[in-house]
């Protein structure tokens, strides 16, 4: 028997994954049938490329919904923590690199909620693996695709 893999996530994360599928079920979902019916009445499938568009979208809107049903079916919720004393998921970590003391903020969440745009990253992102357990003040090497980086955290909220 095997086991699904579990989705750690915020409160707010999965909230946001919900509203996604509803959005999907409900609208999506409609709009691509509706293109189907309107490709099917051009006639020959065969060379039809609205037709094949619309099957395509389909495709992408049900994997979609699925990928998003297993994943709040499997959703771990972070707990939110008082200690904020070590790094962990659902923290807010800010740190500067060494030597050049650019400071930069990221929440660490579970990877169906990363968002690296809006500060979002995963827990098992290079960046992330390298900060989780650590505590404010301390110097961290973090090895990253684009080579190593030296910082140090300066708050953990």
């Amino acid at each position: 028997m095997s086991t699904e893999k579990q989705y750690p996530m915020t409160v707010a994360g999965k909230q946001k994954l919900e509203d996604e599928l509803e959005l999907l079920k409900t609208v999506k979902r409609k709009e691509v049938v509706e293109r189907i019916k309107i490709a099917r009445s051009f006639g020959d499938l065969s060379e039809n490329s609205e037709y094949d568009s619309a099957k395509e979208d389909q495709a992408f809107v049900e994997g979609r919904i699925s990928t998003i049903e297993s994943m709040i079916r499997n959703a771990v919720i972070i707990e939110e923590e008082e200690n904020n004393d070590v790094v962990s998921l659902g923290k807010t970590v800010t740190f500067i690199e060494i030597p050049d003391g650019d400071e930069e903020s990221y929440t660490i969440v579970g990877s169906a909620e990363a968002d690296p745009i809006e500060g979002l990253i995963s827990n098992d992102s290079p960046i992330a693996r390298g900060l989780l357990g650590k505590t404010t003040g301390d110097k961290v090497k973090i090895t990253t695709p684009g080579g190593e980086m030296d910082v140090q955290i300066i708050s953990i909220s």
